[in-house]
């Protein structure tokens, strides 16, 4: 749809609160979004260029628009969370979760059986979840076995079966696990009371299953029985150690759900902690895809609706790192500043950056355990779209890094059919560079490691990737010509930020598909020469390899060159500086040597 074409339709839309569905030519939803104004926010798509290219498709392909007006923000947000989840638009966020969480459920029946299920029935039982992991699920009714006697047979207990000794108490209730209500020996009450420790300690409320235990254990020390309150104890004692491995985060003594969110160019992923009673009684990490470059504000909304939804959370108060819409009812959102609320949030955040790290690390098994044959389609469609000659099963990639505006050094990876091959990476000191200069390392290294393989008649990569701009780029394009090699082998830049790729010349730059194989192949090789320069470059830093360019100065010593930059940061700062400012940090001879060797001449 054309501007000019929804400039005719727009006034007929109505200014109300609702949703609105965007369709193409063949009558396919591609879109479901939400709106205070619905005129406002449909016609913010027709009166704007997009940066973003998938923005700009679908907006391309939009045939016809269908709205519906609804009473408040409120109802726009459920009723639009319904409709992705109903009908999974392709330009909008999947909310779909294919996961079968397990629960555990308190049977409704006579003396209540516990166990895990993964089944949620509407049977009148008590389920209590879900759960994200079904090793500490089961961890969870072991430390419930163990501490409170309840009965693990089928058997039909009513009061009816019990009175006519229809049964006999079995291995369990010798062991102690079990009172044998089976035969009469506990009451229904008794149980219960039993069933209702286990709701507590499910819930991460763990004070009054203490306060039970220790009350139990003193009147049996009172009625002498010294046995019995020896079990008790060593059960106070399992308590306290099973709440010693829960997370105590802080002294906040409230329930609460925690969410955080970390970005990625396509992928946002948000953070899920279940707070009870300081307790982190559940936690969960989704990846959420960008379909639209939708902002943090605006995918939390969604994140926070599906996980409450999933698990169960009738939490009254949202605790979260900025401020965002969410229009529940009921519900209030905290942005804490400090105190224990805000230790919350940094545990969230800990917890998304491993989810992140992880997720990476199975990333990489997940590329190097694919058979020959798929690989071989990944190269063949990066060869597709960088229009390359012959397939790139040799790739290379450079960066360069440094540490805070001094100490450079670059890095090279070598990627062979695919998969990384660590026996070829190379390292490189930056030898004829002084100070901070990314093009002209960048030419350095380049032409040292190809003058190596020209003069040692080695097979050169097909691509090479440049992890900089137009600038780095450059700069190695010298270096290839320098060497007469040009046109054996395709250099690319990759942007840092945008992840476009620039062919040297060329005005445009090239953007993969963004869910393609071949970029997240690019992105691997990224990912992994930056990991392997960082490594690089820690190491020397803690051996002490590096001289900087201050230590160059004659009367200046390393101790003297570190204090600056402790102060100052980087070089560049430090050549901004006058003498005085200098002085303060190293004193007014050493102050003046560096401000010389900067300035070159006499200081005013």
């Amino acid at each position: 749809m054309t501007q000019s074409e929804f400039s005719k339709i727009a006034s007929s839309i109505p200014l109300q609160p609702g949703i609105y569905k965007y369709f193409d030519a063949a009558g396919d939803l591609l879109y479901v979004g939400k709106a205070k104004s619905l005129r406002k926010r449909v016609s913010s798509y027709f009166s704007k260029t997009f940066t973003s290219y998938k923005t700009h498709e679908l907006v391309q392909r939009i045939s016809s628009i269908e709205f519906t007006i609804v009473n408040s923000e409120h109802d726009a947000f459920l009723l639009e969370n319904s409709l992705i989840k109903q009908f999974q638009p392709i330009f909008n966020i999947n909310l779909k979760d294919d996961k079968t969480y397990p629960f555990i459920v308190i049977k409704k029946e006579p003396f209540s059986r516990v166990f895990f299920t993964r089944k949620k029935l509407s049977d009148g039982s008590t389920y209590l979840g879900p759960y994200t992991s079904v090793v500490k699920t089961k961890e969870l009714l072991d430390f419930i076995k163990q501490n409170i006697p309840l009965r693990t047979c089928k058997l039909n207990l009513t009061p009816t079966n019990i009175a006519k000794g229809k049964f006999k108490v079995c291995l369990e209730y010798h062991l102690g696990n079990c009172k044998g209500p089976c035969e009469g020996f506990q009451t229904i009450e008794d149980y219960n009371e039993g069933l209702q420790q286990v709701k507590n300690i499910l819930k991460g409320n763990l004070s009054p299953v203490s306060r039970h235990l220790k009350d139990e254990m003193q009147d049996n020390i009172e009625k002498l029985e010294f046995e019995k309150a020896e079990i008790l104890k060593k059960k106070l004692l399992n308590l306290q150690q099973y709440a010693g491995k829960s997370a105590i985060v802080s002294d906040y003594t409230g329930t609460a759900d925690v969410f955080t969110i970390r970005e990625t160019e396509d992928i946002a992923y948000v953070n899920y902690l279940s707070i009870n009673n300081g307790t982190v009684i559940q936690t969960q990490t989704i990846a959420l895809q960008k379909k639209l470059d939708e902002t943090a504000e605006e995918i939390l909304p969604l994140a926070i609706a599906q996980l409450r939804e999933t698990f169960n959370s009738e939490a009254k108060e949202i605790i979260l790192p900025f401020a965002v819409e969410y229009p529940e009812e009921g519900v209030f959102v905290v942005v804490p500043k400090g105190g224990d609320k805000k230790k919350l949030i940094e545990i969230s955040e800990k917890n998304v950056a491993y989810f992140i790290e992880e997720l990476k690390r199975k990333k990489l098994n997940h590329l190097e355990n694919t058979n020959e044959e798929d690989r071989l389609k990944i190269l063949e469609e990066l060869q597709d779209y960088l229009k390359l000659t012959s397939l790139p099963d040799h790739i290379e990639c450079f960066d360069n890094s440094n540490f805070q505006g001094s100490y450079p050094v670059s890095a090279m990876v070598y990627f062979k059919n695919g998969l990384p091959d660590k026996k070829n990476y190379r390292k490189f000191n930056v030898k004829t560079v002084t100070g901070i200069n990314d093009f002209a390392t960048m030419k350095e290294v380049v032409y040292r490691r190809y003058k190596r393989l020209k003069e040692e008649n080695q097979l050169l990569p097909q691509l090479v990737i440049i992890d900089g701009g137009k600038g780095q780029l450059s700069a190695a394009m010298e270096s290839i010509q320098q060497l007469e090699l040009e046109g054996q082998m395709t250099l690319v830049g990759l942007a840092k930020n945008e992840e476009e790729i620039f062919f040297w010349g060329d005005k445009e730059s090239i953007k993969l598909p963004w869910d393609s194989e071949s970029l997240k192949l690019i992105r691997r090789i990224r990912d992994e020469v930056h990991r392997f320069g960082i490594t690089f470059h820690r190491n020397q830093r803690s051996k002490g390899s590096f001289k900087n360019e201050l230590e160059a100065i004659k009367g200046i010593s390393k101790i003297t060159a570190d204090s600056l930059l402790k102060k100052f940061k980087s070089i560049k700062n430090i050549q901004t500086k006058s003498i005085e400012e200098l002085a303060e940090v190293i004193g007014v001879s050493k102050a003046t040597l560096v401000y010389k060797h900067f300035h070159d001449s006499n200081p005013v």
